[in-house]
């Protein structure tokens, strides 16, 4: 069916007034506000680290840059990243229940993480800022052994009439996560379950209660080195500064568905 400017107008003005008349019901309705004006979807080196492995997810490559405009257009709402649950409201044609979930990081693997980091990280605010050694970023961002989760510890589920496996509007969710990470990196610490704190040697209890007084200077990555593949010209990452060389004996790095159906499956790897 053919859409006209009025039709997409009138669509606009409908999901506003069903909005409004939520708010008026006491809901909360907060858009998450990406970046304007900028070619970058994410600043820093989490936010672009979990977008560049939503990116790295086969079969999707149609449904990604839709949900990407979805989000840039102000469509989601309510995004909350709790463990292992990611949640959001996404206007489309109509108001839209999106709901993803997460297994939570297994232990061992965690603890295999602390142990080859140990040392690694002097403060919580070096952490949450990714000024980490080369060792330690590896590490973490390893497709397998890494903090971010696998295609087959993900499902997800939509109140839209899309039988996709990913619908865009489960795409813009995924890449409105890169964005809060810019601000709130110890999300993803929450999302897989696990306390960023045990990655620390030395840092004083002030660092680790204050978790995002510094969010404005969170650094970038070179995320083309760490994920093996070609960013292309179009968004150069500067390389991050590393940190101080590791001390003497310290170990090297190395559904909430609206209609009752099954949810959907999990993600497939390049």
């Amino acid at each position: 069916m053919w859409w006209s400017y009025e039709d997409v107008q009138e669509q606009k003005k409908r999901i506003q007034r069903e909005i409004a008349k939520r708010k008026k019901r006491g809901e909360k309705f907060e858009v998450l506000a990406a970046p304007a004006g900028q070619k970058k979807l994410c600043a820093t080196f989490w936010g672009q680290a979990w977008c560049k492995n939503l990116e790295s997810y086969q079969q999707y490559e149609s449904r990604l840059p839709r949900g990407r405009s979805y989000l840039r257009q102000g469509n989601v709402h309510n995004l909350e990243i709790e463990a292992g649950q990611l949640s959001a409201v996404v206007a489309g044609s109509e108001l839209y229940d999106t709901s993803i979930y997460i297994q939570p990081l297994p232990k061992k693997q965690w603890q295999q993480i602390v142990k080859a980091g140990a040392g690694q990280v002097g403060s919580m605010l070096d952490l949450l800022a990714g000024k980490l050694g080369d060792g330690l970023m590896r590490l973490l961002t390893d497709p397998q052994d890494g903090l971010f989760p696998k295609p087959k510890e993900i499902r997800f589920d939509c109140s839209c009439p899309d039988h996709a496996d990913m619908c865009k509007h489960v795409s813009a969710v995924l890449y409105g996560v890169g964005v809060m990470l810019d601000t709130k990196p110890e999300l993803l610490f929450t999302l897989r379950g696990v306390d960023q704190a045990e990655l620390l040697s030395n840092a004083s209890s002030a660092a680790i209660t204050d978790l995002s007084a510094n969010a404005g200077d969170l650094a970038d990555a070179d995320l083309s080195a760490i994920f093996g593949i070609d960013l292309g010209a179009g968004e150069d990452l500067p390389v991050i500064e590393k940190t101080k060389p590791v001390k003497k004996g310290a170990k090297k790095a190395g559904k909430k568905a609206a209609k009752p159906r099954a949810a959907r499956g999990g993600l497939a790897k390049k």
